[in-house]
């Protein structure tokens, strides 16, 4: 019999609650939440049903999720919608995918300062790139930006960063043209950096004059002023990296890699290796590598694990996934049916119905013979089943 897959639920279960115990002071509501859901999600803990297959009478237990959206098993599906509906937004033209990467030093107090931190990384990278888009100098067009956040590198450390997918090109002024940047070329990468460091560095000292940052260990005297002023000083000079480049795979293969962590955080169940004596070793890819070598293997202490994962928990209600342009929310659907007009591209059709009276997909489908399956019991959380499932005799 196969051994069942690891999974970050299971890291949690077997090693957290002694290792909660020991950083009771030093875990945040939040993320003690997350690390609850995780343990809980498909167990008894949550409640769940029993279905039956009404075409081989297979039985099945079937636990609920419990949506959290930092956790590895849970929202494929509203992931899978987003993909789909992303992908049916794409234009006939050019994409570029584009990452904006915070320095270290900023990504040290961003870590306590989350909301201000990752909205101002949002809203500076795409209000870089629309101005620099909108230049006549480069473009001249009014660009249409999706960004969405990454706190995270392979090795699951603190790195916020924000990729985004653009069409190469944009609406005139006037609204009445296309106009389309350089084929294989978007926007200089060095003018991009150097207004995406002046506009963040701005909006972080303004932040700091309204009293929205909070400091504490080695960076608690960075609340004065003057020492933060100093502090901000040579980040004024180090190359910040921004990345643009027209993706090989084309922009299917980016919104493909990007909803793979648009509802959930920091890793996939499936890059877990092992988990033993030795603690949690995992898959990751070393970018300072080249070929094959890059793809390394990692094994932690549990409780470092666990601490790496947590680093990344957002807070309540922050959006990771935002639209700026002529794809924000308010506008997009009017702007994408105007640019497919200009780009003289055929209105989609829906396909009709094969057969009106087909009925919809079911929503549980028997693993053995396909058919769909019923929900013939249901129990609440921490509440047992009043008998064993019927087993089908074959």
């Amino acid at each position: 019999m196969a051994r069942a897959a690891l999974e970050v639920a299971d890291i949690f279960r077997i090693h957290g609650p002694a290792w909660r115990q020991a950083q009771h002071s030093h875990l945040s509501l939040g993320q003690l939440k997350v690390m609850s859901a995780i343990e809980q999600c498909r167990t008894a803990a949550l409640g769940g049903h029993v279905l039956r297959c009404d075409g081989c009478g297979a039985d099945q237990i079937a636990y609920n999720s419990c949506r959290n959206r930092h956790c590895p098993k849970c929202q494929a599906s509203a992931a899978q919608r987003w993909l789909e509906a992303r992908t049916a937004d794409l234009l006939p033209v050019e994409y570029f995918h584009v990452v904006f990467t915070l320095p270290a030093p900023i990504a040290d107090i961003a870590y306590c300062n989350k909301a201000v931190a990752y909205g101002l990384l949002f809203d500076i990278a795409a209000e870089t790139l629309l101005t620099i888009g909108g230049d006549p100098k480069h473009l001249g067009a009014r660009l249409g930006v999706t960004l969405v956040l990454h706190t995270w590198g392979s090795a699951l450390m603190h790195h916020p960063h924000v990729h985004g997918i653009v069409p190469g090109g944009g609406l005139s002024s006037d609204g009445k043209h296309w106009i389309s940047c350089r084929r294989g070329f978007f926007l200089p990468v060095r003018v991009l950096s150097r207004l995406f460091r002046r506009r963040f560095l701005q909006a972080l000292q303004q932040a700091h004059r309204d009293g929205r940052l909070q400091f504490f260990g080695e960076h608690t005297t960075l609340a004065d002023a003057d020492v933060f002023a100093r502090w901000l000083a040579p980040l004024h000079q180090c190359e910040w990296v921004v990345y643009a480049k027209r993706p090989f795979a084309g922009p299917e293969a980016v919104l493909a890699y990007l909803s793979r962590y648009t509802h959930r955080v920091a890793i996939s169940n499936s890059r877990l290796i092992a988990l033993d004596e030795r603690g949690v070793t995992f898959r990751w890819k070393d970018y300072r590598a080249k070929g094959r070598t890059r793809y390394k293997a990692m094994t932690l202490d549990a409780g470092e694990f666990m601490r790496r994962f947590l680093l990344h928990v957002l807070p309540g209600g922050f959006h990771r996934i935002r639209h700026y342009g002529l794809l924000a929310n308010c506008s997009r659907t009017a702007s994408l049916a105007l640019v497919r007009q200009l780009l003289q591209v055929p209105p989609q059709v829906p396909p009709p119905d094969e057969d009106p009276a087909d009925t919809p997909r079911p929503t549980f489908v028997c693993p053995h013979c396909g058919h769909a399956m019923t929900i013939v019991q249901t129990f609440t959380r921490g509440e047992t089943i009043r008998a064993p499932p019927h087993r089908s005799t074959s």
